[in-house]
Order: structure tokens, then sequence, then C-alpha cells
């Protein structure tokens, strides 16, 4: 039997007082007395006190303490605006605006559990079809064993081809490289798994890889058109969508890293080894911010769906073994866990991608209906790290004492 989680999140009263300094939120799908028509995504004015200001001061010290060379931010409670910012530039002379497109990464296999979930919600698919059902060229030892379910939740056993000896080298010897799926998961099913499907957690790329392959077998429909069916398109992320090159949409936040031993940019370098074909996104902040309440509350989703997306079985799983150490079969608490393509930690649902020199986080917490999105890009000085998720983290810590974003593993 699979562990069961509450589905009522602890809710301490924290930020209710900020809903009456908030000013009405701009969504993708437009605003109240707009008729539908989208407002631009531009800062909000300068906050000269409260918790906006708050906000605004802890991205700027952590901005200096960082050194990052960007920082753009929104923050929005109960479906109203708290506070959005830009800080810094996207390359030298050129101001961050809040309405710059970045790359969303992970966010995006957020929206692949969501997608799956729906698909279950419609009859269309069961969560525990093998996944050879829909991906019959897979080996037989992995299709039959291998579920929908431990595609999205990360318990396939599958190794993560990132983390592979000589991916990374790779990768980083020509980051202009085009990645074909094939390539990818071949990495990841050439070499055994970690452990028996089902029975640990990991987090593996070539999941999320395969995943993608089995909604467009499921539907018959491109994958990047079934989330702008499924996903964008309801939520009204009309900023956000897929490009099967390293092309993004104008206005662009240049992004620059020292992965490499020098200080270059990595605007342009080809993302197609990030996870399936159709999900490589681009997104604004506003997007990011809507995505993160879309996501977070399920509201696609019926109970039975946000049950699964919060806890699709995980909790109780991740445990080291003689071949998978405890750096990878990360423990997944009550408190911390894998959920169906994000992260459940504490009260708050939550993404946070990493890519050469781009970093993100949306983070929501239910209870107070609070939405944290963030991007940052790295200057020259930049100590490494997640730097978008540490600033979330800030941000909930003084909006929200009680509720803390804790690190999972």
């Amino acid at each position: 039997m699979r562990p069961t989680r509450p589905t009522s999140l602890r809710c301490l009263a924290a930020v209710t007082a900020l809903v009456a300094l908030s000013a009405p939120v701009t969504t993708a799908t437009g605003a109240a007395g707009e008729g539908g028509h989208r407002r631009p995504c531009v800062s909000s004015p300068p906050p000269e006190a409260g918790p906006a200001r708050d906000v605004l001061r802890i991205a700027e010290q952590a901005k200096a303490e960082m050194d990052l060379k960007s920082v753009i931010l929104r923050v929005t409670v109960d479906g109203r605006e708290l506070v959005t910012a830009a800080l810094g530039e996207s390359m030298t002379g050129v101001p961050a605006e809040p309405a710059m497109h970045f790359r969303n990464g992970n966010i995006a296999i957020s929206y692949l559990g969501t997608a799956l979930l729906r698909l279950v919600d419609e009859g269309r698919a069961g969560l525990d079809d093998p996944v050879g059902r829909w991906l019959p060229d897979l080996p037989d030892h992995l299709g039959d064993r291998i579920t929908l379910r431990m595609l999205a939740d990360s318990t396939s056993g599958l190794v993560d081809y990132v983390t592979s000896p000589g991916f990374g080298d790779t990768v980083y010897a020509d980051p202009f490289r085009a990645w074909t799926a094939e390539e990818l998961v071949a990495v990841s099913t050439g070499r055994p798994l970690w452990y028996d499907p089902g029975t640990n957690w990991s987090y593996s790329h070539a999941n999320f890889v395969l995943l993608g392959a089995a909604l467009e077998k499921i539907t018959g429909t491109r994958l990047d058109v079934l989330l702008q069916q499924k996903i964008m398109g309801p939520l009204g992320l009309d900023e956000t969508r897929n490009s099967f090159t390293p092309d993004i949409p104008t206005p662009v936040l240049h992004a620059f890293t020292s992965d490499r031993g020098t200080y270059e940019e990595s605007t342009f370098w080809n993302p197609s080894w990030t996870t399936a074909p159709g999900a490589v996104q681009t997104t604004d902040i506003c997007d990011l911010a809507r995505s993160a309440v879309g996501i977070g509350s399920g509201e696609l989703l019926s109970p039975s769906g946000r049950r699964e997306l919060l806890n699709p079985g995980t909790v109780g799983l991740g445990r080291p073994t003689s071949v998978c150490p405890e750096t990878v079969c990360l423990a997944n608490t009550e408190a911390t866990h894998y959920g169906m393509g994000l992260l459940v930690l504490n009260d708050w649902v939550v993404q946070h991608p990493l890519f050469f020199g781009y970093s993100a986080a949306q983070a929501y917490l239910p209870c107070e209906h609070l939405a944290i999105a963030v991007s940052t890009t790295t200057g020259p000085g930049a100590p490494g790290g997640h730097s978008a998720q540490l600033l979330s983290q800030r941000i909930a810590a003084a909006l929200t004492p009680d509720h803390p974003i804790p690190d999972f593993g």
C-alpha cells in the first residue's frame, strides 16, 4: 500500500495582513476591468515600507552578496500583486526588466506531471499503466516494469544521464550541440537500474524525456501543442512557450556563466538535453508567478488528482543501497518529498530550475495563497549554487516565518 499524506496543509495565519497592502494581480489572462486584455509585465511602484519593501530589500542584499547580474521577482498574495521588480542588468548597459524572457527549465516538468494527471482525470490513461504500452520500443525489462507514475514521480530506477560519467564534459565541450531524445534515453537505459522500479527514489532526467514521449503517444498530439492545450492555455501563460532551437523570444534576459573557467555568455547554449522535446521552454516573471499558483494549487485537477500531485507514493521512499548512494537515493519524508514533477517542501509546492547561468524558482503556499517567483543571472564573482531558490527561501522566511522553505535532501 502506498503511504498517504493529509490532503489539507498546515495553515498558521501569517500573511493575511499583506492582502490589504497589495494591488490587483496582473495575470497572463488579463486583469480586472480590462476586458481580458493582458497588461504588460512591469515593475510595481517602488515600495516605501511594509512587506513589499522587505522583499525588495532582501533582493537587493542578495544581489550584492551573491554577485548576481540580475534579479527579477514577483510576489502575489491571494491573487493580488505584492511586488514586481527587476534589479541589475541583462547585458552591460541594458537594464533587466520584468518582461524579459528566460529559460524555465524543470518548471516544465511540473507541467508534464499535471498534464498526465489531467489525462488520468479524463480516463485516457492510468498512473499504473506500464510505459511499454505506449513506448513499445523500450526493452521489456523496462517497458513492462516501469509505469507512468514511476516516470512522473521519479521512482523508475533509471540512471540519470546528466550525472553519468562523461556526459557533463561532453556538454561543456560543445554547449551548442542539439541532443535527440533517443541519444539521451540511451545513456540511461544502457546502464543497470539503480533499484527495482517503484522501490526507491532518485531523480533522473530520463524519466521526463520518456514521459513526454508517452504523453504524445497517449494523445496523438505533439508535446508542445499538448502542453499548450492542457497547461499554458488554461492558466493563461501567454509568454511561456517551447522552442525546438536555442532561440529565446524578445525581450531576452541574457545569461553568463563561469562554468567553463571563463566568464562568458551562455544565453543561447542549447538546452535540448534538459528535458523532453516540446517541453524546453522560456517564460517571463509574470507567467512564472501565475504558474506557481496554477500548478501549486492543482487548480486544473480533480481532488484525487491534486492528492496524487502532492504525494503519488514517494513519502517513505529514498534510502541508500550498495549501488545507490544517499546523495542520489534521497530520503522522501512527509516534510520534504517529490510529487508529480515537483517538490513538496513543508507546506510549499516548489520547482527550481538551474541552467548555465540561469536560476529560477517558483513556490506556492496553498494555505495562504502566497506565490513567489524569482529569476536570477550570475555575475563573474558569483559563488555558484541555486541563487533563485535561496532568494525565494529568504523571502518566504520574511513573509511567513512559520512556513519556511527547507532544502530537499
